[in-house]
């Protein structure tokens, strides 16, 4: 190998490892950020204490994401796209219902591992100055749910006049509240005793 290929790939691997480590950083703020204003709500949350949870200076966080409100902002995009990921993921199932039920099962898995996400998302992001954030969620996470209750409103598994948009929301705000009390209040719940009865009353309201 020539003396210019080697310093060129000592370029990239040095490029790669920065990239890796700046990754890393990235997350810990992610996860730091996270647990605290879902502990004390995104107003009382500093900087300073996030950087100090995750143990990075506070001038890291800056040059990361410019402000706390940017930190935020890059925090629900992330999160979203995770959950969004798992959801669509989750969109198993011979038919539309079976889907359905698979994709509620992988919302309740998410934030089972997820917790204080599940706890931003219902208490932070709905405020007038997250709406990009919203935006993103009803199209990403929101859409597996309108997908599938589309296909099962053309298949005649549920009543064709569903208002597939509302029930997509109606159906992912009640998972999602379901796991946050089954978190805080009911632990020991066996989470498929929590799905069985989301998908009974699912079944029961939009056949």
């Amino acid at each position: 190998m020539s003396e210019r290929s080697e310093r060129t790939n000592g370029h990239s691997s040095e490029r790669t490892a920065r990239r890796g480590s700046r990754q890393d950083t990235r997350r810990k703020v992610f996860r730091a950020a996270v647990e605290l204003i879902a502990e004390h709500g995104y107003a009382a949350t500093t900087v300073d204490a996030i950087a100090e949870r995750a143990g990075v200076a506070k001038g890291t966080v800056f040059y990361n994401f410019g402000s706390k409100e940017g930190l935020f902002e890059a925090l629900l995009e992330h999160s979203i796209d995770m959950l969004a990921e798992a959801l669509a993921g989750s969109d198993t199932g011979e038919s539309a219902l079976d889907a359905l039920d698979s994709v509620v099962l992988g919302q309740l898995r998410f934030f089972e591992e997820h917790g204080a996400f599940a706890r931003v998302l219902l208490a932070e992001m709905w405020r007038t100055a997250w709406q990009e954030a919203v935006g993103r969620l009803r199209q990403s996470a929101l859409g597996v749910y309108a997908d599938v209750l589309r296909r099962a409103a053309a298949n005649g598994e549920v009543r064709a006049d569903l208002d597939v948009e509302t029930a997509a929301t109606a159906v992912f705000g009640m998972v999602l509240t379901v796991a946050i009390e089954r978190r805080a209040l009911y632990p020991d719940r066996p989470l498929e005793r929590t799905h069985a009865t989301l998908v009974e009353l699912l079944h029961g309201r939009i056949k």
